[in-house]
């Protein structure tokens, strides 16, 4: 399949909970997917056998904008389609995709440990790359981070 019939088939399977997509270069789609709908459109691509998930990053918009972004990156062949779901910096939480991709559990542990985005449902909390005794609250990836926040709370 080509990458344009690869991104027009993701279109198409996505269109019911797609409230906005674009193309920030060729051969990529981004779609804004409401957290509430993301297991649905996930399943949607996963049911479709259309590609497989490559990662789940986070997007700090910073302080001042007030929200996070999780960016979800599915593959098929040389497409690649990113959900974008953003929610509020303060009690950001999304639903874990365990039920749909059972693997991903890795890249949810990494989203919480590194932004602070609580992921409902999913299976293991534990910590991936902090030491156990880093402070609660403080996620190294955010834009506010600063080393002072560990002074005198351990962590390093």
């Amino acid at each position: 399949m080509s990458t344009e019939t690869c991104l027009q088939t993701a279109a198409s399977l996505l269109a019911a909970w797609a409230q906005e997509t674009t193309g920030p270069e060729p051969g990529r789609a981004d779609v804004v997917i409401a957290s509430g709908d993301l297991i649905a459109a996930a399943g949607a691509l996963i049911d479709a056998r259309w590609g497989y998930l490559t990662a789940i990053t986070g997007l700090d918009l910073g302080p001042d904008d007030g929200r996070l972004e999780v960016l979800y990156h599915f593959a098929c062949g040389a497409a690649i389609v990113t959900f974008r779901v953003r929610v509020p910096r303060e009690g950001a939480a999304v639903p874990s995709l365990v039920s749909v991709i059972p693997s991903v559990s890795f890249y949810e542990r990494e989203l919480m440990e590194m932004f602070g985005v609580t992921v409902e449902g999913t299976p293991n909390t534990d910590k991936l790359f902090l030491p156990e005794d880093w402070p609660d609250g403080v996620y190294p990836l955010r834009k506010d981070f600063s080393m002072e926040q560990l002074n005198g709370q351990g962590g390093g």
